[in-house]
C-alpha cells in the first residue's frame, strides 16, 4: 500500500534536496561546529515548512527567502549564546576574581566581643565554654567548679542579657 504524499511534503523534499548544501555552507560560515550548523539549517527549513504560502516558486526567489530565514535563525542563535552565562576553564581566570570581603564578619565579631565585655564575668565564663568551646553542661560545671543547675541557669541569663546589650546597640528589634 503506498502512502499519499502531499504536495507540501513534496515541496519541502524539493526545497530540502536542491538548498541544503548550500545552506549548510552558508551557515558554517558564521558557526564552527557541525552539528550546531546541522540544526540551525533544520530550524530554517522548519520556520520555511511553517510558512510554505510564502514561498515564490521562481528558483531564485527561493534561494533568496531561505538564506534570509538562516541568516535570521543564526542570529537569534547567536544571541542566545550570547545571554547564556559562559563556563570558565581557565584556572589563573578564575583565581584572579575576586574573593567576597569579610568586613560584615569582622564588624559582627567586634560588636559580640563589645556585647560579651558587658556581661558579668560569670556570665561571659558560662558563655565562653559553651557556645566558643562547644562543652556541655557538665563539661563547664566542671571546669568552672560549679554545680550543673548554676550552668544552666547562668547560661539562660546570659543570653537574655546578651539580647538586651544586642537591643541597646541596635543589633536586634
Amino acid at each position: 500500500m503506498k502512502r499519499r504524499v502531499n504536495p507540501d511534503e513534496q515541496l519541502m523534499t524539493a526545497l530540502y534536496t536542491e538548498h541544503y548544501a548550500v545552506l549548510i555552507n552558508f551557515v558554517s560560515r558564521y558557526v564552527s561546529d557541525r552539528h550546531k550548523a546541522e540544526d540551525l539549517v533544520q530550524e530554517t527549513l522548519l520556520r520555511a515548512w511553517k510558512h510554505i504560502d510564502h514561498l515564490d516558486p521562481e528558483p531564485g526567489r527561493t534561494r533568496s527567502y531561505l538564506l534570509t530565514i538562516a541568516r535570521n535563525v543564526v542570529t537569534n542563535a547567536w544571541r542566545a549564546e550570547q545571554r547564556r552565562p559562559r563556563l570558565v576553564a581557565d584556572e589563573n581566570a578564575v583565581n584572579s576574581v575576586p574573593s567576597a570581603d569579610n568586613v560584615d564578619q569582622m564588624v559582627e565579631g567586634w560588636l559580640v566581643a563589645e556585647a560579651l565585655e558587658r556581661l558579668s564575668p560569670e556570665h561571659k565564663a558560662v558563655i565562653q565554654a559553651m557556645y566558643y568551646e562547644g562543652q556541655s553542661v557538665a563539661d563547664a560545671s566542671r571546669k568552672l567548679s560549679v554545680p550543673e543547675g548554676t550552668v544552666k541557669s547562668r547560661a539562660y541569663y546570659a543570653v537574655r542579657a546578651l539580647r538586651t546589650v544586642f537591643e541597646e546597640m541596635g543589633m536586634l528589634r
